[in-house]
Order: structure tokens, then C-alpha cells, then sequence
């Protein structure tokens, strides 16, 4: 099969021909049809510190997928849960079911988690293994959209950690998951969505996915301009996306008193917090999203997603075969694409 491979320290990557994964016993064999590329796929073709430092080549990139099941192993399919010709997609954090975390219901924070595409071969490839325990029926939601669940999940988590009906919420940082996230807040019965970033395309798409409000933070004065919107008060509500210390310093300083900032963005830099005067005084709760809750963030997305409550839709901006893998990181590298999604077998 064909497999887009992290063959050596270094950048970019090669495809190549390798050797299709067996099936275990308690595996699903998938035939993936769409892959979505992200954040942590172009650190790993940048070879930057994060990825030298988790990586050992070689090792197939890509953990976003959706395809169809080809073969199931004898207690996989014992289950009887899956059978071949499904339409899935995957949880691609692979858990270890004993830690403290996994038996109290935080598997999201397994102390052993293997996620493919970067531990283990990931989905960047003509066919993917995987346990069947990870794996989930579309039933109706296309693979094209299957693809995206995995970061969709993320804007999923970082909203749903808080009841957002009829509250206030500021979105900062409008990649594709931000964007995901503006689309879900409305879709929760946010009364006021502010959507900001630097980039004007990724504005767009925000409004598009349903900002009452977007801000330029290059341009414009966001903290006045949501003090304002929110009659002084500021937001109920802040998902901080971006991860760069001046959204940081700008979370703590829209967030009204006694609100709460939930952090997906992940920081390649320390950010300095005064905790007194931006979080204990404030009264502030935050919270650090990791991953999707394992399973109730999928439940969610599939009910969101069937009952047409959220088109995803509009944060893809850029489709590639495999083949042309080059150009679609080179369009990621630019800034300014949304979701980009690699057709490999559809």
C-alpha cells in the first residue's frame, strides 16, 4: 500500500510503498478514504523540537481518518458491534484501560496513550489498523466529515466544558478548530459569539460558521471592543485557541468576573500571569483541554452532526490527493487555509 512516511530526523516526508498492517485479533482493518492534515502533522514534518524529541522514525504520519472497515479481526468481530463495508471514522488515542485516569473516567489523560500518526503508524495511508474499542460507526455523516470529527472533537471539548446557553462567548484564535468551535457555540444557544484573529480569511470562515461578532486583533481593540459588546461586564465564556501568550494575557483580560477560560491553544512559549490580579481576584476558573473526552465528546459530535445542528463543511478550504501531499502542507505553512483534507482512497 501506499504510506506517507516520517522516514528520518529532519524535514518533510516521503511517500512509499509499505506493507499493510495485519489485523490483530481485536483490530479493524479500515480502508481510509479522507485524512485531514493539522497542526501537529506540519510540526512533524518541520522536525521542530516538539517532534525530534516524541518521534522515532520512521513512522506513518496522519491520526484524522475516516474510511471503510475491510476486515475484523475473530474477537472484534465477535462483538458484534462493527462488520465489514462500515462507514467509520476513529478515536486515535489509543489508552491503556488500567491507569487511574482511564478507570475514573478520564481516558482523554491516560498516562500511556499512544496516538497514531506520531507513537505508533497512523492514517496517511491506503489502510490503517486499529483497536476496535477506538473505532465508530458514521452512519450518514460522510468520510469527508468523519476526517475532521477528531479535531471537531477538540472545538466540541473546549465548549461543552461549560453550559454555554444564553451566555457570552468569546472564540480567540480562528484556525480550523476555533472556527469548529464558533459553529458548536452557536449551535449550544450561545447568545453572543465574538470570533477573533490576525488572519482575515480565517475571519471569514468564522463568520461563516456562525460569529455574531469577528475581531481583527491586529487592527482592532478587542478588549474594549468586548467590553462594550458586553455592557462592561466581559465574556462569560473564553476558549483560547491560539496559544501565543498575548491571547493569553487577552483571555484573562476579557473574561468577566467569576467566568471561566477554557485553554486548547498549546503555548511554544511561557506565558507570565499575574495570578492574583488575572485569576484569583477575577474569581476565574480554567480548565486545560486535552484531546476528547473519550467517549461522551464522539456522542456528542454524532448527535450534533445527524440532526444537522452544525455544518462543518465550510472550515475545509483545501482538498489534495496523497499524491500532491507537498502542496497541501505547503498551503498549511502559508497561514491562511482552513481545513486542509487529503483524499487517499474515496
Amino acid at each position: 500500500m501506499r504510506a506517507l512516511v516520517k522516514t528520518k530526523a529532519g524535514p518533510g516526508m516521503e511517500l512509499q510503498e509499505a506493507p499493510q498492517p495485519a489485523c490483530g485479533p481485536n483490530d479493524v482493518l479500515i480502508r481510509v478514504h479522507h485524512a485531514g492534515l493539522c497542526g501537529t502533522d506540519l510540526h512533524i514534518w518541520n522536525w521542530d523540537s516538539w517532534a525530534s524529541q516524541r518521534l522515532k522514525p520512521p513512522v506513518t504520519i496522519g491520526h484524522e481518518f475516516a474510511g471503510v472497515i475491510t476486515q475484523l479481526g475473530p474477537e472484534a468481530e465477535a462483538t458484534g458491534v462493527l462488520a465489514v463495508g462500515d462507514e467509520v471514522t476513529a478515536e486515535g488515542h489509543i489508552v491503556c484501560g488500567h491507569c487511574l485516569q482511564c478507570r475514573t473516567g478520564s481516558a482523554h489523560l491516560c498516562r500511556r496513550t499512544q496516538i497514531i500518526g506520531v507513537d505508533r503508524d497512523g492514517a496517511f495511508a491506503d489502510y490503517i489498523a486499529m483497536p476496535e474499542s477506538n473505532v465508530m460507526k458514521l452512519e450518514g455523516i460522510a468520510t469527508e466529515i468523519g476526517a475532521i470529527m477528531d479535531p471537531m472533537g477538540n472545538a466540541f471539548h473546549t465548549v461543552f466544558e461549560t453550559d454555554v446557553t444564553a451566555r457570552t462567548v468569546f472564540i480567540l484564535g480562528c484556525g480550523p478548530i476555533g472556527c469548529f468551535a464558533v459553529g458548536v457555540a452557536r449551535a449550544a444557544g450561545a447568545s453572543l459569539v465574538i470570533a477573533s484573529d490576525i488572519i482575515e480569511r480565517r475571519l471569514d470562515i468564522a463568520r461563516t460558521m456562525g460569529a455574531h461578532v469577528t475581531l481583527n486583533a491586529s487592527s482592532d481593540d478587542v478588549t474594549a471592543q468586548i467590553r462594550e459588546l458586553t455592557d462592561g461586564e466581559g465574556v462569560d465564556v473564553v476558549c483560547e485557541m491560539s496559544g501565543h501568550p498575548s491571547g493569553h494575557a487577552q483571555a484573562f483580560a476579557v473574561a468577566r468576573l467569576g467566568g471561566r477560560i477554557n485553554l486548547l491553544g498549546t503555548p511554544s512559549q511561557t506565558t507570565e500571569v499575574d495570578f492574583a490580579r488575572d485569576i484569583i481576584f477575577k474569581g476565574l476558573t480554567l480548565y486545560g483541554v486535552t484531546g476528547r473526552r473519550m467517549y461522551r465528546t464522539w456522542h456528542q459530535m454524532q448527535r450534533f452532526l445527524r440532526a444537522g445542528l452544525l455544518d462543518p463543511l465550510p472550515v475545509i478550504t483545501h482538498r489534495f490527493p496523497l499524491e500532491s501531499f507537498t502542496e497541501a502542507f505547503q498551503v498549511i505553512k502559508a497561514g491562511k487555509a482552513g481545513k486542509v483534507i487529503l483524499a487517499i482512497g474515496a
